[in-house]
């Protein structure tokens, strides 16, 4: 491709974007070229995140020479300093500009050092924006043909860590993975934990980001990486369930779980007409309740989403280990989620979560059947949907539609829309009734609170002494606020001068001025 082709695609992406890279090629001095994922997203169409350099002068001095330009930040990635980062201010064309020192002598010799055929292209950068396209390895005919494809089996020996992205940039650019590509990485999969785990957590992520994280999911398994990176899911494997509930055995519900959050979630319209059919009626239903924003916003450093995912990947990992047939021939999985949660844990850990993150995902592990426990028959008392939001916090939304992902693969394509449409029903009553409290919440101007009375009020009106007693009647006046037992300040008193006279003399705070 010619450099006025390149051009001509930066153009119609965002004229900003030709803008910067130009100013870039303009400041830089000696040799240089753009390389690796931003031409390839240029190829492809794709509006690039960063700008990936590749020059042979010294990469720091280049990297504060563009950050001095553009306002930004530049620092060193790794300790070795070969590699620099220059963050761009907020509104930038580019979130960032990344730069390498050419390696091998020449920019042929660097690129056949790259991972993949379509990360191992380039081009000149000059004031005039972007050179000729510089193909050494076939890329433009692999991204025609949408594959990735390995420059050489060395490259993926030399980071273990390119044997997981080889499926992440399939996932994320929805290409395959090239036949002989597919041989390499199975033959060396058992080197994946030689990387880092942050690493791994880093594309697995990314993966479970994308709206095809079940199909990422499988392609993991046809290339013998998913029981590397979680063996944990692996004793899952032909693990059966009664047929009347379950479709599949449990290792593929747990990978058809993630696959119902993809088309449940998802950007882009499923693709199938059934699948568009279930997904329209749930927009349909949650629509007031803003769950697109919610799962958006993040959990510690991932976002909402993702974690869920990481749930509904692991939400039945207990099962294996409390699998029993009863003398009446049922089989049951008693415990299987708080089980299940200590494995999550467990995985969570190895991946280097966060703390906030890992509770995320274990409390959705662990209270995954609490939806369809909330009641056995009609609607949920609004008791039982009071404490399934305080029990689970942020969690609790995120729990409700794990519930119908769960559901959904559980049924499968014995799914009916009928009986999809009555899930949902449940699942917005419990939404709706949440939201009214939280509205008689707001309307009591307890920032939240919905005991109608100050801890300092209470200890006054019942002469007890500071304490955790008073939390607890707070806690119980909160859950009859939301259920309408009380609905002023003097009910409220009196509701826990009642609860407070009636514990056990062992159990009661000292009153005030006591010992």
């Amino acid at each position: 491709m010619s450099s006025p082709d390149l051009n001509r695609a930066l153009q119609r992406l965002d004229p900003s974007l030709h803008s910067l890279v130009s100013a870039a090629g303009s400041l830089l001095q000696g040799p240089c070229w753009a390389v690796g994922g931003f031409v390839r997203d240029v190829l492809l169409n794709r509006p690039p995140y960063d700008l990936d350099l590749a020059v042979g002068g010294d990469p720091g001095l280049a990297a504060r020479a563009l950050a001095d330009a553009f306002g930004g930040h530049a620092f060193p990635l790794g300790e070795e300093h070969s590699t620099f980062r220059v963050a761009l201010p907020a509104g930038s064309a580019l979130a960032a500009i990344d730069i390498v020192a050419l390696r091998g002598g020449s920019i042929e010799a660097d690129l056949s050092e790259r991972d993949f055929t379509l990360n191992a292209i380039a081009a000149p950068l000059s004031a005039a924006g972007l050179g000729a396209l510089i193909d050494p390895f076939g890329a433009r005919l692999d991204i025609g043909a949408r594959r990735v494809r390995m420059v050489s089996e060395a490259a993926l020996v030399s980071d273990p860590l390119r044997l997981l992205r080889a499926a992440r940039l399939a996932v994320e650019l929805d290409f395959d993975v090239a036949p002989e590509t597919v041989d390499a990485v199975r033959r060396h999969a058992h080197r994946l934990p030689e990387s880092a785990p942050e690493r791994l957590r880093d594309e697995l992520m990314r993966i479970l980001g994308s709206d095809r994280a079940g199909r990422g999911l499988r392609l993991l398994d046809r290339l013998a990486l998913l029981d590397v990176l979680l063996p944990e899911l692996s004793t899952a494997r032909g693990v059966g369930q009664p047929e009347r509930y379950h479709h599949y055995d449990v290792f593929d519900h747990c990978l058809e779980s993630v696959a119902v959050m993809d088309w449940l979630t998802g950007e882009r319209p499923p693709e199938s007409r059934r699948q568009r059919q279930l997904r329209d009626a749930y927009e349909e239903v949650v629509a007031p309740f803003n769950l697109a924003s919610y799962f958006r916003e993040a959990a510690g450093g991932q976002s909402r989403l993702v974690l869920t995912k990481l749930a509904a990947l692991l939400h039945d990992v207990g099962k294996p280990q409390t699998k029993a047939r009863e003398a009446d021939g049922r089989v049951r999985f008693l415990g299987h989620s708080e089980e299940g949660a200590k494995v999550g844990r467990a995985v969570c850990r190895r991946l280097r979560l966060g703390n906030k993150e890992t509770h995320f995902v274990t409390r959705l592990i662990e209270e995954h059947l609490r939806p369809a426990q909330l009641s056995q028959s009609g609607a949920p008392t609004d008791r039982a949907v009071f404490r399934f939001f305080r029990d689970l916090g942020e969690a609790a939304p995120a729990c409700l539609v794990l519930s119908l992902a769960d559901a959904a693969a559980a049924a499968g394509p014995r799914l009916t829309l009928a009986r999809w449409r009555a899930q949902l029903a449940y699942i917005a009553y419990v939404f709706a009734r949440a939201a009214a409290q939280e509205h008689a919440a707001a309307g009591a101007g307890r920032r939240g609170k919905r005991h109608f009375v100050s801890g300092d009020r209470l200890i006054r009106a019942l002469k007890i002494a500071p304490g955790p007693e008073v939390g607890r009647l707070l806690d119980a006046l909160d859950e009859a606020a939301a259920t309408g037992e009380v609905k002023s300040e003097e009910e409220a008193i009196e509701l826990a001068r009642r609860l407070y006279e009636n514990r056990p003399p062992g159990e009661r705070a000292g009153r005030a001025g006591t010992a």
